[in-house]
């Protein structure tokens, strides 16, 4: 790997590090939203317990892009490190781990960020949603 895939790989993984406040964020949602359901689910109106009820649901898959990014973010540094000695070392360690299908490494890297990338905005839309959904509920709790 040369400098300039070394130098993509590095900062591919500071932007999918950077998107850790994101999950943060999706998290705190989710987790208020499952008390909120928890304490008052009883006295809130059908439509503010639906709304409450979907931030949390959607949680699940948020989660699961959350930890995916995570992961992308250490493959990558790992890559730009040279911790991970090359991509078809990657994608071995991977097919073993029963991660990834088995391949033979010559996916691009372009290809590897770019799909990286893709990971991470799948993972803000589903932040978006439960923070839009999250605003209506709170919107909605006190009409009765």
């Amino acid at each position: 790997m040369n400098d300039d895939d070394r130098a993509l790989c590095a900062t591919t993984a500071g932007l999918l590090r950077a998107g850790s406040a994101l999950a943060l964020w999706g998290l705190a949602l989710s987790l208020i939203s499952g008390l909120v359901l928890a304490l008052t689910g009883r006295s809130l109106p059908s439509a503010t317990w639906a709304a409450f009820a979907a931030v949390a649901l959607i949680g699940l898959p948020e989660r699961y892009l959350a930890l995916r990014v995570q992961l992308d973010a250490a493959l990558f540094d790992g890559l730009a490190r040279s911790t991970i000695a090359s991509k078809p070392a990657m994608d071995h360690a991977l097919a073993t781990l029963g991660l990834r299908r088995g391949t033979d490494g010559t996916r691009p890297l372009a290809g590897r960020v770019l799909g990286a990338r893709q990971l991470m905005q799948r993972h803000g839309i589903a932040v978006i949603a439960q923070t839009v959904i999250f605003a209506m509920a709170l919107a909605m709790q006190d009409s009765r």
